[in-house]
């Protein structure tokens, strides 16, 4: 009996999610990408989930033309700490089985964990968030680097996982590639279209998150409030991976 017991954890974690509705899950990321990401560029002129605008910084900056000191160098980290997150979360995902219950709520887990920190260090002042005022933006904070580490770590860990559950449609880090994607598809008229109607309500979603991030951010006056919420909106994917239906199961 005691050694069924033991077992039981493991079945459970082992057990592989059903892809289905899974789309809910990553609409709440893009949500979150784009409260991160408005927020963090308006405090850091940096993004830490889009890196498209990142590489163009680091271009400008090539010839110092990237209006505020070093922000080629904070560029330059978030595009290098996506790529090591990326590598990280998808070996991670491969190791332990990218579908099973136990390896997303790991990874939602860090994610969250991540912004935790980052929210905790801002709030607490370790860290600075918004300037103050426009001489703040002339001045180089090097411990702003710690946001953007761990904020682009862990924005990879998303768009690992919507491939990882077979959306592809849902990069929730990017709106480029969705957008082409979207006006590309030959059915894109069609009354019923699944991708196309995903890729809406995630370019809509995450259009949202930005005017929100702003409008928090401005409330506020800081950062730390639109970090705690994206660190909630992760933990609450983390525990809702706990509930998902299995594969196998009916209904």
């Amino acid at each position: 009996m005691g050694q069924e017991q033991r077992k039981q954890p493991l079945v459970f974690f082992r057990a592989e999610v059903q892809p289905q509705y899974a789309d809910l899950l990553l609409f709440a990321c893009c949500l979150t990408s784009g409260l991160v990401d408005s927020t963090l560029y308006n405090a850091y002129n940096t993004f830490v989930s889009m890196q498209t605008g990142n590489t163009i910084f680091v271009g400008l900056g090539a010839s110092n033309q990237n209006p505020r000191p070093y922000g080629w160098a904070r560029s330059l980290t978030s595009i290098g700490c996506f790529i090591v997150g990326s590598f990280f979360f998808a070996r991670l995902s491969r190791l332990l089985g990218p579908k099973r219950k136990g390896t997303l709520i790991l990874t939602f887990f860090l994610q969250s964990a991540m912004l935790i920190l980052t929210a905790s260090l801002v709030h607490s002042g370790v860290i600075a968030g918004l300037p103050l005022d426009s001489s703040d933006l002339m001045e180089t904070d090097w411990t702003q680097e710690v946001p953007i580490v761990l904020l682009s770590i862990q924005s990879a860990g998303q768009i690992v996982a919507s491939r990882a559950l077979g959306y592809n449609e849902i990069p929730t880090v990017v709106i480029t590639s969705l957008l082409c994607d979207l006006m590309s598809d030959p059915k894109l008229f069609l009354l019923r279209n699944e991708k196309r109607d995903r890729r809406i309500v995630a370019f809509v979603l995450t259009l949202v998150g930005a005017i929100a991030g702003g409008w928090i951010t401005k409330g506020t006056g800081d950062i730390y409030a639109v970090l705690w919420i994206a660190a909630g909106i992760k933990m609450g994917i983390a525990s809702a991976w706990m509930f998902w239906r299995e594969e196998g199961t009916l209904g």
